[in-house]
């Protein structure tokens, strides 16, 4: 009988050492080493796909020149938001790896989406729940499809022979830090079988031309669980992130080898699964009859998307010593920013006032066209004014007080037009990248925080 062989691994980045070490040398990380077991005496050899339809991969080397390229056929779902963060659709033999919180719908989003899905024959693993908890939320969400299959199992031995005998053209695994391979002697969700599960799934998806979703799960920190190699290795990685306070679910794309990655789709969570919202800009919007002050709407830009925003802010005499400088959805720095520049270029003494700011929708924006908004729902608060509920504001603002142009004016312009506001101030350099009169809507082009102010109050 052979010697059991084991190995440190990094937590963290998945770096392999002989012995335990303090420090990582590859991230720099303290205390991430932990020790597995690397060989197993019933290891078997690696799944080949050479009898499987739809092999299509050639191991030759070929010039580049030679190489017939035409756009990739993508697979469109029903899910209008899930094609818009994937760039288009389901890519063939893709490997998706979908990353969230407990409890965020993460299994829900999928299980949907691969009942939706009936041109294809999908084939949905999971190794956290039972054939039965799958079948109660199917039917919670009342779709039907023929040709969705279930298999509840965590050996990946068992799991390729399953898909040998199926042969289905779609594969959702919930979730990769469950499934286990005879391979490796260690348990199932550290680093090593992770990292080889991953490998397996990658092989078949490349030689099989088999799109694969990979459920993960995040740490206390937020990071995707298990090593960063796994991002590195699948082709596109999606963040599923939201408040369980609030009903709406955001899919952000991270890493996309076929798209963009600065889209996003946004979803309503309801009790027949996840919804898909067409407006988000409408859902982001307060709707209330009564004027108050301290609020602001924000003309802002999430990927190829126009969002219509509201940002809240509340400028209050400060108690303490020092003033609270409190933010939700916004940058905590650009806030001091802004406020540095009322001090400077406005004279407005927020040093001795506590300042809260809030994106509302539990929405995280990160667009500095908002900082407009932001310096106006400031004023609004400390002046106690209320703005005029028809106008809306889009425009970055530098140190010095100035209003900088921002990028695709236009359709900030349109999607302001399209919700009924009558006024939007825009940055005067930005004059040049549109035409005023293509818009039923007013639009003022300034130049100064100053001028802001005097059009305002």
């Amino acid at each position: 009988m052979s010697k059991i062989k084991t190995a440190f691994f990094c937590s963290n980045c998945g770096y392999e050492s002989t012995k335990w070490i303090g420090k990582c040398p590859s991230c720099n990380q303290w205390n991430t080493f932990s020790e597995e077991i690397i060989q197993s005496g019933d290891a078997k050899e690696k799944t080949t796909w050479e009898d499987y339809p739809e092999k299509k991969r050639t191991n030759k080397t070929i010039a580049l020149s030679d190489i017939d390229f035409k756009e990739e056929k993508r697979i469109v779902t029903s899910d209008a938001e899930l094609n818009r963060v994937l760039g288009g659709g389901i890519v063939p033999g893709s490997l998706v790896l979908v990353a969230g919180e407990p409890g965020i719908g993460k299994s829900t989003l999928f299980l949907q989406n691969g009942l939706l899905i009936k041109q294809l024959k999908v084939l949905y693993i999971s190794g956290e729940e039972s054939e039965q908890q799958i079948k109660m939320r199917a039917d919670r969400l009342k779709i039907s499809n023929d040709n969705f299959y279930l298999l509840t199992e965590t050996d990946t031995n068992i799991i390729f022979k399953e898909i040998k005998k199926l042969k289905p053209e779609l594969v959702i695994v919930d979730s990769i830090q469950t499934i286990q391979s005879n391979l490796i002697d260690s348990s199932a969700g550290t680093v090593s079988q992770i990292r080889e599960c991953a490998a397996a799934f990658q092989r078949f998806a490349k030689e099989t031309n088999t799109p694969v979703f990979l459920i993960g799960h995040i740490t206390k920190d937020g990071a995707i669980a298990g090593p960063k190699i796994l991002e590195h290795m699948v082709d596109t990685v999606l963040q599923f992130e939201g408040d369980r306070h609030y009903a709406y679910r955001i899919l952000r794309t991270l890493k996309n080898r076929f798209g963009s990655t600065s889209e996003l789709g946004i979803y309503e969570m309801s009790g027949a699964g996840m919804r898909v919202v067409t407006n988000p800009s409408e859902i982001l919007i307060a709707q209330r009859e009564e004027v108050l002050s301290g609020s602001a709407i924000a003309a802002a830009l999430e990927g190829m998307r126009p969002l219509l925003i509201e940002v809240q802010a509340l400028v209050t005499p400060s108690v303490y010593g020092t003033p609270q400088r409190t933010v939700t959805g916004f940058d905590l720095r650009r806030l001091q920013l802004l406020l540095a520049v009322l001090e400077k270029r406005g004279g407005f003494q927020f040093g001795l006032k506590d300042v809260f700011v809030n994106i509302a929708g539990g929405i995280k924006i990160e667009d500095p066209s908002t900082d407009l908004a932001v310096i106006c729902a400031l004023l609004s608060s400390y002046e106690d004014t209320p703005l005029p509920k028809n106008i809306c504001f889009a425009g970055e603002v530098g140190l010095n007080g100035e209003i900088r142009a921002v990028n695709r004016i236009e359709q900030r312009i349109a999607e302001a037009q399209k919700l009924g506001f009558e006024k939007i101030i825009v940055s005067k350099f930005n004059k040049k990248s549109f035409d005023p009169k293509a818009f039923s809507i007013q639009v003022i082009a300034l130049s100064r925080v100053d001028e802001v102010y005097q059009q305002l109050f």
